[in-house]
């Protein structure tokens, strides 16, 4: 077990590079199974996820080698279609090797996938795309056992535009027979860079970025193919944050300022000021920021649920109060009784959806507990901004998403170390 200890109250300033989008890599890690050739793929964050993801491909069959932020992938003499239990339960993204392994195996077995605990977040879409195609698939206790004779392209309507089923069915699609249409699929960035290492296999896509995507299904051919991941809009919205919240000055490098304008744009009316280049940005903080009245999480292009509770610690010390509706996770809330442990003033409304939020000039310091990856990201942020010494334990849960916070703060001027407990 690992803890941050945190000496806050600097103001954070500087410049500090962004890394690769944990949530462009998973998915891409999954679709390295199409390639029966030599994969590469750059700018790939050191983080849990990703060498759980690795230990997913080495035991179907793959050879990895991971230096510094570059994978190198070979395909193995053939790949197996089980998935151990101990990989498959440690993160959601696991599931993404559903689809991937039926279009190239045909079959597939894995225990259900684990990952943070924000309330439902049911594969039911995965499994009914997957079967509209041509599966079977079956659940005994905890496991699914799929199998297929060929997947083949249909159209599907997805209930909610689901970010993981968007991309587990255009995995599968790329090797299925005809036409797969998605109708309400995701949008976000990181569905378009999977779209774009498919079309490097050799995939046939259009639509990525919109609300319907098609796939001219054909098998994928052996080939060498080099993808460099995106950049992580969610680790540089909480490095914006972080400056916010410490009255700071800092600009990110290597990042898309058009991914962050959902973030941004909310930053401005917080008071703060934001100067972007192509690929930097710039945000100057305020000496108070300003409440948000009104603000919810909605899927892409509004405001990102993964930085729900980033915002949430920022605005209990706006001057004001705020109102910050959670629409996509239904139990996104563990940050909101380690905040009250530092003296925010958060009420849940009756549906636990809604956070009222009594902005005060200060928070307390206090020993905290991350309680999953998005939660233990604001927790720090809190910390920075609060003079004195606070602890953030279950660091592991931050590990899964940022791959060295405590070193990219240091660098901005922070006081922070990562320890054993």
């Amino acid at each position: 077990m690992r803890q941050y200890r945190i000496q806050g109250g600097q103001r954070l300033l500087g410049e500090v590079k962004i890394g690769g989008a944990k949530n462009a890599v998973l998915p891409i890690l999954a679709a390295v199974c199409l390639n029966q050739g030599e994969t590469i793929i750059t700018n790939c964050p050191r983080i849990s996820d990703t060498f759980d993801s690795i230990e997913i491909l080495k035991s179907i069959g793959f050879r990895v080698a991971f230096t510094e932020n570059t994978l190198k992938i070979t395909a193995g003499d053939g790949i197996k279609h089980e998935i151990p239990d101990e990989y498959a339960i440690k993160m959601r993204s696991s599931i993404l090797f559903l689809g991937a392994l039926l279009a190239t195996t045909g079959r597939a077995s894995l225990a259900l996938p684990g990952g943070c605990k924000l309330g439902d977040r049911a594969i039911n879409l995965h499994i009914e795309g997957l079967q509209a195609m041509g599966a079977e698939i079956i659940q005994q206790n905890d496991k699914l056992y799929c199998k297929t004779d060929g997947l083949k392209g249909t159209k599907i309507a997805l209930d909610f535009p689901s970010v993981g089923a968007t991309e587990n069915l255009m995995i599968a699609a790329v090797n299925a027979r005809g036409e797969t249409t998605i109708k309400n699929a995701a949008r976000e960035p990181e569905v378009q860079d999977l779209a774009r290492f498919l079309k490097a296999l050799g995939a046939k896509i259009q639509g990525a970025g919109t609300k319907t995507i098609k796939i001219l299904g054909q098998n994928a051919t052996t080939t060498k193919v080099t993808h460099k991941i995106i950049p992580d809009r969610i680790v540089a919205g909480t490095y914006l944050v972080a400056a916010a919240m410490t009255k700071g000055e800092i600009t990110l490098q290597n990042v898309d300022p058009f991914d962050l304008t959902p973030v941004t744009s909310y930053l401005k009316e917080m008071g703060c000021t934001l100067h972007a280049n192509p690929s930097t940005v710039t945000i100057t903080a305020p000496t108070l920021l300003k409440p948000i009245p009104f603000l919810a999480t909605k899927v892409h292009p509004g405001f990102p649920t993964d930085m729900q509770a980033q915002f949430a610690a920022a605005l209990t010390i706006a001057d004001g109060n705020s109102q910050l509706t959670e629409s996509v996770f239904n139990c996104r809330t563990s940050h909101v009784k380690e905040l009250r442990k530092m003296g925010a003033k958060i009420t849940l409304t009756a549906d636990k959806c809604t956070f009222l939020i009594e902005g005060r000039p200060k928070l307390n310091p206090a020993t905290l507990a991350a309680h999953d990856l998005r939660c233990g990201a604001a927790l720090i942020l809190a910390a920075l901004a609060t003079p004195g010494e606070s602890l953030v334990q279950n660091a592991n849960y931050v590990q899964r998403g940022y791959e060295s916070i405590e070193s990219d703060l240091t660098q901005l001027g922070a006081t922070i170390t990562l320890e054993k407990i």
